[in-house]
C-alpha cells in the first residue's frame, strides 16, 4: 500500500489554480500517476486535516519543447483538482 506522503507530490500553484482556490474552494495537486481518487481524497484529508467534497483527476501529457536544434519533451504528470467543503481551507504559504 502507498503512503499518503508518496501520493501527493506537490501543489500546482498557477494563475488558474489561484482563481479556482478563491472562487470554487478547489486546490490543485500533482499526484502519483498510479493513485486513484479515493487514495487522493484520503491523503488530503489525513495530511491537511480538512474535509474533501470531491476529487477530479487529469493526466497531463508533456509538451514537446526545443532548445536550439535539440528537441525534447517535458515530463507527463497526473493532476488532481480537490474540492473542499465550505469553510475548509488549505494554506501553502505561511502568513498568506
Amino acid at each position: 500500500m502507498k503512503s499518503v506522503y508518496t501520493i501527493l507530490k506537490k501543489p500546482r500553484i498557477t494563475e488558474k489554480a489561484t482563481f479556482q482556490k478563491e472562487l470554487a474552494n478547489q486546490v490543485v495537486f500533482e499526484v502519483d500517476p498510479t493513485a486513484n481518487k479515493i487514495e487522493i481524497k484520503e491523503a488530503v484529508e489525513k495530511i491537511f486535516k480538512v474535509r474533501v467534497k470531491s476529487v477530479n483527476t487529469v493526466n497531463v501529457k508533456g509538451k514537446p519543447k526545443r532548445v536550439g536544434r535539440h528537441f525534447g519533451r517535458r515530463s507527463s504528470y497526473k493532476k488532481a483538482i480537490v474540492t473542499l467543503y465550505e469553510g475548509e481551507t488549505i494554506e501553502f504559504i505561511e502568513g498568506v
